[in-house]
């Protein structure tokens, strides 16, 4: 059922809908009523097989629309004249003000992130030698 053709998914839901038909009208045939019929493991299948089709077929018509509103605006894109289309280029473009800012930022954030770095193997040689100071205590304690 994997199918994203429209044709297909057509007649499947076709047959489906056919075989529910048959079925209840032989379910009737036998005399069950509404709650029976309701809960038959068969028609409780082919309606869930509708079910699935019918959310493919909305699937494919979100697709379809998205793809047309897509060849649209692509449509309206290329029908703009050549200076338009370089000004609405130009402003996508970030200018080279804001690209050196961004540049001196970056390396703004790299130094302190170097100096924090230092700052904590500091702080790590600083315990090191705080638990060494301690370890020589408790040894001259228990001579």
């Amino acid at each position: 059922m994997g199918s994203r053709n429209k044709e297909t998914l057509g007649r499947r839901k076709a047959n489906f809908e056919r075989r529910l038909e048959e079925r209840l009208s032989s379910l009737i045939k036998r005399g069950l009523e509404s709650p029976g019929i309701e809960k038959d493991a068969l028609v409780k299948k082919l309606r869930a097989n509708i079910r699935a089709i019918n959310d493919r077929l909305k699937a494919i018509a979100k697709n379809e629309e998205r793809t047309e509103e897509l060849a649209k605006i692509k449509a309206e894109k290329a029908a703009l004249p050549p200076l338009l289309k370089d000004q609405s280029a130009g402003k996508d473009k970030p200018s080279k003000e804001a690209s050196e800012e961004g540049t001196e930022k970056k390396k703004k954030k790299e130094k302190e992130k170097g100096q924090g770095q230092e700052k904590e193997q500091k702080r790590g040689e600083e315990k090191k030698q705080e638990r060494k100071k301690e370890k020589r205590r408790e040894q001259e304690k228990e001579e």
